[in-house]
């Protein structure tokens, strides 16, 4: 089975907000090599690593940039009238739930109103035919399930991250309902799992954390070893989303909300995750448990995917395992000064056959 739905992006204007961070890097770059024209509106780039991926990877030379805030109106709607998209996808994000701790106004600011300003720049377009708004699997109010939570499920994240993402998903809802529906504008929403994946340099992440600590020979620090999260490889979500947004331009019917995470069996607990990483990374590295106090964070989270798989025939392709080694090939192609542009398009490649046989094998089931 080719993936015939990257086609719908060849020469096409997409807009992505978010573009310079971890996962907008990566969905910049698909696009790229999709043949798509592509724009990003985004903060600049957090930290110096940032700077040197967004650089290396051939995304600041080759997507236009609009830097900004997505908070701020007046310049978002600049953007969308300089460019004029067909497709966008919206990524930018206060994405860290300790963070939102720290700054919680800042957190609904970018998370809340930043989403209501590009749907207003969306409202205001007479180009836009689909719309992606991605949020996170903590929308839902955390019952401590062991089961996976449904799209229908209640929204009601607890702590600021979380919540102001729920609030974003409502804003969306609202939004289409009352009016992009009616001017053809195809809009939903994707509730993607723990990312992980080359190029994450956040803090209080498990996967960056843990490479920090290998690399300077440090024994890696887990605070909640026993937590579950549907851990996954950030090119799973990015195809997800790509698959959604092409499908919806095709046909307004596929709008909707969907769920994106791994199947049951990689939903591991975050010691687990440690376990594997130590495996890829080699050198010794070890972790050990370190107990702190901290805001509350769920200790079991897990997606119901069913509606992707029946509305899309869509299935996950890389497991756990697969997902951590990758994510050490390119930190060590990173960290030895090598080829970052051609290590994510090889990676890109690699995932998009894998991704391809998945498909062919449910579809042959």
């Amino acid at each position: 089975m080719s993936l015939d739905f990257l086609e719908v992006y060849r020469h096409k204007r997409v807009l992505l907000t978010g573009h310079t961070g971890f996962k907008g890097r990566w969905l910049s770059k698909i696009l790229l090599d999709a043949g798509a024209e592509v724009a990003g509106v985004a903060l600049a780039p957090l930290t110096a690593d940032d700077q040197a991926v967004f650089s290396a990877s051939d995304v600041e030379a080759n997507v236009k940039s609009y830097l900004g805030d997505v908070a701020d109106l007046s310049f978002l709607k600049e953007a969308f009238a300089e460019f004029q998209p067909e497709i966008v996808f919206h990524l930018a994000a206060q994405p860290l739930v300790l963070e939102s701790y720290k700054n919680p106004v800042y957190t609904y600011n970018t998370n809340v109103m930043g989403t209501v300003n590009v749907l207003g720049c969306v409202l205001l377009s007479d180009t836009v035919k689909s719309v992606l708004n991605v949020t996170t699997d903590k929308v839902y109010r955390n019952n401590e399930w062991p089961w996976g939570y449904r799209e229908d499920d209640v929204l009601a994240g607890h702590d600021p991250y979380s919540n102001s993402k729920s609030c974003s998903e409502l804003v969306t809802a609202s939004f289409k309902e009352c009016f992009l529906e009616q001017t053809g504008v195809a809009v939903s929403t994707a509730r993607a799992g723990n990312v992980i994946g080359g190029g994450d340099f956040s803090a209080n992440r498990i996967v960056p954390d843990c490479i920090r600590a290998a690399a300077e020979g440090k024994v890696i620090e887990v605070r909640n070893p026993g937590s579950v999260r549907p851990y996954q490889h950030v090119l799973e979500p990015l195809f997800a989303y790509l698959m959604i947004a092409a499908r919806q331009y095709q046909d307004g019917k596929y709008a909707g909300a969907y769920n994106v995470g791994p199947e049951e069996a990689d939903a591991v607990t975050t010691g687990t995750l440690a376990t594997l990483f130590c495996q890829a990374w080699g050198e010794g590295a070890k972790w050990e448990t370190h107990t702190i106090q901290q805001p509350h964070e769920a200790g079991m989270l897990r997606l119901d995917c069913s509606r992707m798989k029946s509305v899309f025939g869509w299935q996950p392709a890389w497991r756990i395992q697969e997902a951590i080694e990758r994510t050490v090939e390119w930190t060590r192609v990173y960290r030895q000064y090598g080829d970052i542009a051609g290590c994510m398009s090889k990676q890109i490649a690699a995932y998009a056959e894998d991704f391809a046989a998945a498909l062919n094998r449910r579809q042959n089931r």
